[in-house]
């Protein structure tokens, strides 16, 4: 552009055609500074602006969700028994390791307590920091030991205030990744908005606070964004080393803080494998992203005491099956699209080959059945068998693990956000379909990865990357509802950067033949604007009106029975009930458990079977064995599953005891409790207490 501009300026001149070639280089360097300063300028400009308005939003979002949790609660003003209640199933759980650590005289005595626990499963010892994912509850108690905060600010205060900080990061990366891949802030404005607006399909952390994924979420956008950073080209060395930091940094961190973690860069390997196949992206940086997620997993495996499902997790085997085929295919990009199509199917068996009899290996060797409960309820899912395994069966029972309701669909396109998504998505898709032909037709191999020639269709590799991790994670939100987490936060980034594209607006103007790069810029700003007016007018008043409902945290029967274990129980008495409202009496009480949450441990979901039993049509002298087995001196049963109404029939949690025992469930389902004692017939040992105690729960001395 400039050289053309500069032989404009001689001809209007009427410089002769003999002048000197040099003096029109002098003429033309003494040109550059200026309009490289002030490129430059708004460069710095821009930056500027759009960090702000990055850091503000992020903060504003934060407020906001904390807003709600105090509006939903009132938890300023509740006792603090009601403030662990709220606390609910597993996140009480998790709680009460915090609150244990800042109970213990020290930080040595606490962590000793936590490596040789005897009190969250009777009868046992167990390492927690091996079991759990609690690194962070265990940082949070040392950090509030250590500042000078304990006279300004209550322990559970630090606690969720830190979570809701936390989600201030998660906005703020989420609106860099489509900021990067856009190259306009407006697109990370638009991607924040619509986090907002979906609030209720994109995060749930003001009613589970403690939740693994609320920890875990806002580390894994932020690898998401060093990602895509690291996926451009002609990165400078100290940039990319810097990058690559970050990467392992946040990737390590997500690893520490969720239990799950192993399963969501599984997809992720995939997604680097799909792109490194197909040649999108550069092999030598797919294979540093291989090595940091293997590395950041066994660090993790190391501090978490050689936890045996980190070592058999599907991801290490795949990973390493990668690198195994990859030396034993040296030639997979050569040769005519035929060929190079034949040597991909090839590959791609043998790496799921691999990957199955390494993992298999793995296993054998260690063990392991700790993760078994998963693929049984993977398998039953998708109907590759019935099964009358209950750990399965209560899994598929539960709404979280079920299909995505269709529901959510009507929600996201009342944004707007999944229209645009739809439109970004198929164009995208076009342009892939198109790029991977190209490539795999390409016998010369010649071209690298990210340029193309001129006229042809380019897609970047960081955009690759972000459209195929969409893609997967969505297949993975429809089919198991919990995890549309993952998915809908990166569907608003996702749509923004496409509705903020130069290059998408200008495939779609060519197509139409109205292509102009004023159009261009018309359009990559003013569709953002448009739809960032229309989300404030019609979400801003509703918004308004959230913030102003008030409400309270009412549950007076909870709140009875952990105020009179407390008062009428000895503090080492063991406690059996189900795993949700055990995880409040560990929280609440301190006493010795049973059961709990946690399920992530073949003895443990054994445990929880057999305390189930008390539900179940099992002669009383069995149940009572079970229960003395592990130590228990009180039942709880609780009503809710007496008379339970919220399943249907056959996913009630007496039903799937009885599939489970071999008994009909048609016809356990019909069988009630009239008195103790009447033998095999009767529902559960201490049924009858189900009917005539009228509160949540039933309590029971079990002696």
């Amino acid at each position: 552009m400039i050289s053309i501009r500069q032989r404009r300026e001689i001809r209007a001149t009427e410089v002769s055609e003999d002048f000197p070639a040099q003096e029109e280089d002098v003429k033309l360097e003494n040109k550059l500074p200026s309009g490289c300063t002030s490129r430059r300028l708004w460069k710095i400009l821009s930056l500027t602006i759009g960090g702000t308005i990055a850091l503000c939003i992020g903060l504003l979002t934060s407020v906001y969700l904390a807003t709600l949790h105090e509006n939903d609660l009132w938890f300023s003003n509740i006792k603090e028994v009601e403030r662990e209640i709220s606390f609910r199933t597993e996140c009480g759980l998790y709680y009460s390791y915090y609150k244990q650590m800042l109970q213990a005289p020290t930080v040595v005595q606490g962590f000793h307590g936590l490596i040789y626990d005897n009190k969250t499963e009777s009868m046992k010892t167990i390492n927690l920091l091996q079991r759990m994912n609690i690194y962070q509850e265990v940082f949070l108690s040392i950090l509030y030991r250590v500042l000078p905060i304990q006279k300004y600010l209550e322990p559970v205060y630090f606690y969720i205030y830190t979570l809701f900080g936390l989600q201030a990061i998660y906005v703020t990366a989420l609106y860099i990744t489509s900021w990067l891949l856009s190259g306009t802030w407006l697109s990370g404005l638009l991607a924040a908005f619509w986090y907002v607006t979906n609030r209720i399909d994109t995060t749930r952390v003001e009613f589970t606070i403690p939740l693994r994924e609320n920890w875990a979420l806002p580390f894994f956008a932020i690898q998401i964004a060093a990602i895509t950073y690291f996926l451009r080209p002609n990165l400078q060395p100290l940039s990319e080393r810097l990058t690559l930091l970050a990467i392992f940094i946040s990737t390590f961190l997500f690893s520490l803080t969720w239990q799950f973690n192993q399963f969501m860069m599984l997809m992720q390997a995939l997604v680097l494998f799909t792109l490194d196949s197909l040649d999108m992206l550069p092999a030598v940086k797919a294979t540093w992203l291989y090595g940091i997620q293997i590395t950041s997993l066994l660090l993790v495996c190391i501090l978490q005491f050689f936890n045996s499902m980190i070592l058999g997790s599907l991801l290490i085997s795949f990973n390493l099956s990668v690198f195994i085929a990859r030396k034993l295919q040296k030639n997979l990009k050569t040769g005519s699209f035929l060929n190079r199509l034949g040597k991909l199917l090839l590959h791609l068996f043998m790496v799921l080959c691999l990957t199955l009899f390494l993992n298999n290996i793995i296993k054998k060797i260690l063990n392991l059945k700790s993760d078994e409960h998963i693929f049984k309820f993977l398998k039953a899912k998708f109907g590759l068998g019935a099964t009358r395994d209950f750990d399965a069966n209560l899994y598929l029972c539960e709404e979280a693990f079920g299909l995505l309701p269709f529901n959510t669909f009507g929600r996201l396109s009342d944004t707007l956000l999944f229209y645009a998504y739809v439109f970004v998505l198929s164009i995208t898709v076009t342009v892939a379909f198109v790029v991977a032909f190209h490539n795999l037709s390409d016998s010369t191999n010649q071209q690298s990865v990210g340029k193309t020639e001129k006229g042809t269709v380019n897609l970047k590799p960081e955009t690759a990357y972000n459209l195929i991790h969409t893609i997967l994670f969505g297949f993975l939100a429809l089919s198991t509802m919990r995890m549309k987490y993952l998915w809908t936060s990166h569907m608003c980034v996702f749509a923004s950067f496409g509705l903020c594209s130069p290059e998408i607006w200008e495939l779609l103007l060519k197509s139409v033949h109205l292509y102009n790069p004023k159009r261009i810029c018309i359009m990559r700003y003013s569709v953002p604007i448009l739809i960032l007016l229309y989300l404030c007018y019609k979400f801003w008043p509703g918004m308004m009106d959230e913030l102003s409902e008030l409400r309270e945290f009412y549950d007076p029967d909870t709140v009875e029975l952990m105020n009179w274990i407390n008062s009428n129980t000895p503090r080492k008495a063991v406690f059996a009930g189900s795993m949700q409202l055990l995880a409040g009496v560990k929280l609440c009480t301190g006493r010795t458990l049973t059961n709990h949450p946690h399920y992530e441990d073949s003895s443990l979901r054994e445990r929880t079977r057999a305390v189930y039993q008390i539900y179940a049509k099992r002669a009383p002298e069995e149940v009572h064995a079970l229960l003395r087995s592990f130590g228990t001196d009180y039942v709880i049963l609780e009503d809710s599953i007496c008379y339970e109404r919220r399943h249907r029939r056959g996913c009630r949690l007496r039903d799937l005891l009885d599939i489970a025992n071999g008994h009909n469930a048609s016809l356990g389902t019909l069988v009630t409790a009239t008195g103790a004692g009447q033998g095999r017939g009767e529902r559960g040992a201490l049924g009858p207490q189900c009917h005539i105690k009228q509160s949540s729960s039933a309590f029971s001395s079990f002696v």
